[in-house]
């Protein structure tokens, strides 16, 4: 799941990206609102954790235009996307404000970290309830709610972007995925690799799959185009 963070303190967006980032999320970072903004007319986000203080389109201005994004727009595809909404202001009518202008929860700095992971699970499973269901093809099945995998009822041990790649696979099917398709979808737009990074995570992929019993092609290289499930 891919993740927006838009947040112009940095000590705190760092702690943000990378609490997201050990969950296994995939994350971007937006510092203030026209950035936030472009990306949102770029990329389908599953949440957007936004600050309400920023500079150039603070989040009020910015969660409202989002939610009035017509089919015409770029941004429509991120339209209903559920917004979590940061703040230092502890007031009734500034949390009357944001949850007018779109957002869905709402929290006051400072947060406990826990406490906000968990908001964010429950926006999670509230916007995209197939996150609560097995994936599955063939003998491998994936729970996207504990990230566990296994082969053949084998437990498969996966790194997080392992498991992301072999997710993102799995939901796609027959469908076959670019290197750069899969960047794009399985990095962060700050972090995206070379497309021979891509190569390697497959190899490691099926190594261990065949380890378990996989056959050689179970993830099949379409020559020039990239890979799908065989």
């Amino acid at each position: 799941m891919r993740i927006l963070v838009v947040e112009d303190d940095i000590q705190l967006a760092e702690i943000l990206t990378e609490a997201l980032t050990n969950c296994q999320y995939i994350v971007d970072l937006a510092k203030d609102g026209e950035a936030a903004w472009n990306w949102v007319e770029l990329i389908k986000y599953d949440l957007i954790v936004l600050d309400v203080t920023l500079p150039k389109l603070d989040g009020i201005r910015f969660c409202k235009r989002l939610r009035q994004s017509n089919t015409n727009s770029p941004s429509y595809q991120n339209a209903t996307v559920p917004v979590l909404m940061l703040t230092a202001r502890d007031t009734v009518s500034d949390k009357i404000a944001g949850l007018d202008a779109g957002a869905d929860d709402y929290v006051t700095k400072p947060f406990n970290l826990g406490e906000l992971m968990a908001r964010v699970r429950a926006l999670l499973r509230r916007g995209n309830t197939a996150s609560n269901l097995t994936l599955s093809w063939g003998k491998l099945q994936l729970n996207p709610s504990t990230y566990d995998a296994t082969y053949d009822e084998q437990t498969l041990i996966l790194t997080p972007k392992e498991y992301a790649l072999l997710e993102l696979l799995v939901t796609n099917g027959r469908r076959v995925l670019s290197r750069s398709g899969i960047i794009e979808q399985v990095w962060s737009l700050d972090n995206s690799p070379v497309e021979e990074t891509v190569n390697s995570h497959i190899r490691g992929l099926r190594h261990k799959l065949k380890a378990l019993g996989a056959p050689d092609d179970f993830i099949e290289t379409v020559h020039g185009l990239g890979y799908r499930l065989k």
